[in-house]
C-alpha cells in the first residue's frame, strides 16, 4: 500500500529538492508535504526490507 502511495507521491506532489527549497524558509503546506513524503517513503522501504 505504501509503495503505490510513494508512487502516486511521485507523480503528484512537487518536488522541494529539485526546487532547491530551503527548509527555513518553506511555508506550513510546504512542510506538511514534505512530512507527508518522508512519512510514506519510510514505510514505503520498510514494507521492502
Amino acid at each position: 500500500m505504501y509503495s503505490l502511495l510513494a508512487q502516486l507521491n511521485k507523480m503528484l506532489l512537487p518536488s522541494f529538492s529539485k526546487q532547491q527549497l530551503d527548509l527555513t524558509k518553506a511555508k506550513k503546506w510546504q512542510m506538511a508535504i514534505i512530512g507527508w513524503r518522508y512519512f510514506v517513503t519510510t514505510r514505503a522501504l520498510d514494507k521492502n526490507n
